[in-house]
């Protein structure tokens, strides 16, 4: 029994330390490893260590930076593509209002801008009855 829950806690650990963490810049989300390798062209502006302590512009993504978010600006343009989650939805024939997972975070408004480089894999599922878009920063 002991080896059984030695293997899941080890399982588990190997899975939250493959995902990427999710950030902010420009009002768009994409991943601090991302960021980091814009090198002096971006910057941390703030960090905020709980969804309470968000500000306004981010209270609308308190369900997903639960243990808080770094926010980054960028000095010039860091040159990544950006598209819309509605735009992703379209692209594989699911209705542009549905919601998009990252990382198994749900986000709920189709708005919401990415910074494309952050899809490492992508898949189509039902959830919920209705096909919905489940993107991974890590294969």
């Amino acid at each position: 029994m002991k080896k059984l829950l030695y293997s899941f806690l080890i399982l588990s650990s190997a899975t939250l330390f493959a995902q990427k963490k999710l950030a902010v810049a420009e009002n768009m989300i994409g991943t601090e490893d991302l960021f980091k390798s814009a090198g002096s062209r971006i910057q941390v502006l703030k960090v905020y260590n709980s969804a309470a302590s968000l500000p306004a512009n981010l209270k609308k993504y308190s369900s997903v930076f639960t243990n808080g978010v770094t926010v980054y600006k960028s000095s010039k343009s860091i040159g990544f593509d950006k598209m819309a989650l509605s735009q992703l939805n379209s692209q594989i024939d699911i209705p542009a209002d549905n919601s998009v997972f990252i990382d198994g975070y749900e986000f709920t408004d189709s708005s919401t801008k990415i910074f494309t480089a952050i899809m490492a894999k992508t898949e189509k599922k039902d959830y919920n009855g209705k096909p919905t878009l489940f993107i991974y920063t890590t294969k």
